[in-house]
């Protein structure tokens, strides 16, 4: 299965490996850079189905660092679209997540620590904002409680930049909705505190990114399809529940999402920096329990290692989607190693021409 065509609305990929979005953390005031493009084709020459770029902010301020892409003004297209040309050249169709940090936002690189820029360092800080003025660490910001008005500006952000994402031909367009940037911390009782038509139940906690999908939707052609991803789970005493994000996740199928991305954690800070120990998989019965619980396809992330591995999801029924990140990173050619495993009578196409003429070639008279 992991090698079967899917089709969503009428966007066909050729197989079911999906390169998550990973941040870089390598952009100039929102730019791509040439390191983009040397880290993109690394996994369009690799056999993926389709590739994310990875979080990419609607706005200056939802940025998570200064090092983050952007997709705020017109002029950073032309960068984005270098990246879904160099994809769809390869067979692999472009996707971009779009997102906006929140209280997460103005943080120095993984690298350097991810604390609040306010905290110390080379770069300059800006002004985080959130649904309540709770800062994600005690000593951390105070964020700025975004007003009504605020937060319609926040979705017409969302719209301007799927214009911008069309504009740069992508094909997919990924709602961040997870680890603890804006519109995750609008929907966990962690962090909304509210009492307008934005915070209190959870019907209303969800309001933001019911609004964003239907706007991201209404500017987003009838055939292409949206994700949206989730933490399903905040992990935290009185945090998110499965039972929450199904429900959203249904609501969000209502208004036209495909596909909903099931990550976790980030309400308490950065997943990736988090000291608590993962097994492979650790993520998929999320996958599993959205898909089975709101009727959606589901993206499985997590640590997921080797074909068989991602075989074993999709048969087993608990995603249709397998993304990687890491394994990607350490193997490129994740996907035709995969085939390998898997025991593909004809392994070799899952490669460019190029590639795959010679190692077939070598294969068939190398003795070992």
């Amino acid at each position: 299965m992991l090698f079967e065509p899917l089709t969503l609305r009428g966007t066909v990929l050729k197989n079911r490996i999906v390169v998550s979005p990973m941040c870089q953390y390598k952009a100039i005031n929102g730019y791509v850079q040439p390191w983009h493009l040397a880290h993109h084709s690394r996994f369009a020459l690799g056999g993926v189905g389709t590739a994310f770029v990875e979080a990419t902010a609607v706005t200056t301020a939802g940025r998570i660092t200064h090092g983050c892409t952007g997709i705020w003004e017109d002029g950073q297209i032309a960068g984005l679209k270098s990246i879904a040309d160099l994809y769809r050249a390869n067979a692999v169709v472009p996707a971009i997540q779009l997102a906006h940090a929140g209280r997460r936002a103005s943080a120095a690189r993984p690298w350097e620590g991810a604390k609040p820029l306010a905290l110390g360092g080379p770069d300059a800080p800006w002004r985080t904002a959130g649904p309540s003025p709770v800062p994600e660490r005690e000593g951390y910001p105070v964020p700025h409680e975004l007003t009504v008005a605020e937060i319609e500006n926040t979705v017409s952000s969302f719209a301007a930049a799927t214009r911008r994402a069309l504009a740069a031909g992508f094909d997919i367009v990924e709602i961040h909705g997870a680890h603890g940037y804006l519109i995750h911390s609008f929907f966990s009782p962690i962090t909304n505190c509210r009492n307008d038509a934005f915070g209190g139940t959870r019907d209303k906690r969800m309001r933001l990114a019911l609004l964003v999908a239907e706007a991201v939707r209404a500017e987003w052609p009838a055939d292409k399809p949206v994700f949206y991803r989730a933490s399903v789970v905040d992990g935290v005493d009185n945090g998110l529940s499965i039972e929450d994000t199904v429900a959203l996740a249904a609501e969000l199928k209502a208004r036209g999402v495909d596909v909903i991305d099931c990550s976790s954690g980030g309400i308490a800070g950065s997943p990736v920096l988090a000291p608590a120990k993962i097994k492979p998989g650790y993520q998929v019965p999320l996958a599993a329990a959205v898909k089975r619980g709101a009727a959606i396809a589901t993206m499985a992330v997590g640590a997921i290692l080797d074909g068989q591995q991602a075989e074993t999801i999709l048969e087993s029924r608990q995603a249709d989607l397998i993304a990687i990140g890491r394994e990607l990173l350490s193997d490129p050619n994740w996907p035709f190693h995969a085939a390998e495993q898997l025991g593909l009578p004809n392994p070799w196409p899952v490669l460019p021409m190029s590639y795959a003429f010679y190692l077939e070639r070598r294969a068939a008279v190398l003795e070992r």
